[in-house]
């Protein structure tokens, strides 16, 4: 940040005395000019000229919740990038994955990312999993000037919540409305088939190697009907992101790790090629 000319009083009041636990409120006051824009008007629309992240599945286990992303971006037709992340830690008990315009969600993610650090220093205690999913409706809501230019972006958020011991997920709609999901949930333009293969497989009460097997099949029926939606590379060992979050905070999978469940699936696929069949009961 660069350095001010500014009375001492205010520097005063503004470092010692913000009267909130937002850095977006801190940094609006001190430097508005460091904040993304939100409220320009572009000339035209430009929403299909850049590229573009998709599929994203979530889902709770006994204890926690798994999400895994795609690695596919798309500019309309043509594949931009092959290797994008697109599931962000967002702090040590809580995640979220980006749908939409991929610049601006990968902005949003660090921005808030540094929201929730900044109320943790002045609060001294984690804000709430309900809070958490508060916070990020307001930053998804300050966007929507520029989601009605075509610069849309939809998160999903997933967190471990302690006082219930279980994993909780919200998913969002482009003016910030929180909505928290039961079991599972998937967004992007694949999420459509990827929902389908999750009703058809979750189970509950599985165990978290359970659930990253169920979402690995999502994403791969996701891939196999939505052409923006990426499937495993096995020449290029570029692989979904994977993380999972439980009482023992998060952390994400290794490549190596995701490899496992990729290579056990297409193995599976030589013989079910449209993937598992759930049992009628």
């Amino acid at each position: 940040m660069a350095k001010r000319d500014l009375p001492t009083g205010l520097v005063s009041q503004l470092f010692q005395n913000t009267g909130s636990s937002s850095f977006t409120d801190f940094v609006s006051a001190y430097a508005p000019e460091l904040l993304p824009r939100r409220d320009e008007v572009l000339a035209t629309p430009i929403g299909d000229q850049v590229p573009h992240a998709t599929t994203i599945v979530a889902a709770t286990f006994a204890g926690g919740v798994v999400m895994a992303g795609d690695r596919r971006a798309t500019s309309g037709n043509i594949i931009s990038q092959r290797d994008v992340e697109k599931v962000f830690r967002t702090d040590d008990y809580s995640c979220m994955g980006i749908a939409g315009t991929a610049s601006t969600g990968i902005e949003m993610a660090r921005l808030y990312r540094v929201e929730l650090e900044h109320y943790e220093k002045l609060e001294g205690r984690t804000m709430s999993v309900k809070g958490k999913a508060n916070r990020l409706a307001t930053m998804i809501r300050g966007n929507l000037a520029m989601a009605m230019q075509g610069l849309v972006v939809v998160p999903l958020f997933a967190a471990y919540d302690p006082d219930r011991d279980e994993g909780r997920i919200f998913s969002y709609d482009v003016a910030g409305g929180p909505y928290e999901r039961e079991r599972f949930d998937a967004i992007g333009s694949g999420s459509i088939f990827a929902r389908g293969a999750l009703k058809k497989l979750y189970r509950e009460g599985a165990s978290a190697d359970d659930i990253t097997m169920v979402l690995i099949q999502a994403l791969y029926d996701a891939a196999d009907d939505d052409s923006a939606t990426g499937g495993p590379d096995m020449t290029r060992k570029i692989f979904p992101i994977v993380s999972l979050i439980d009482a023992d905070g998060f952390r994400r999978l290794t490549d190596e790790q995701v490899s496992g469940y990729v290579r056990q699936m297409l193995d599976e696929r030589l013989i079910s090629p449209d993937g598992p069949i759930a049992p009628l009961r």
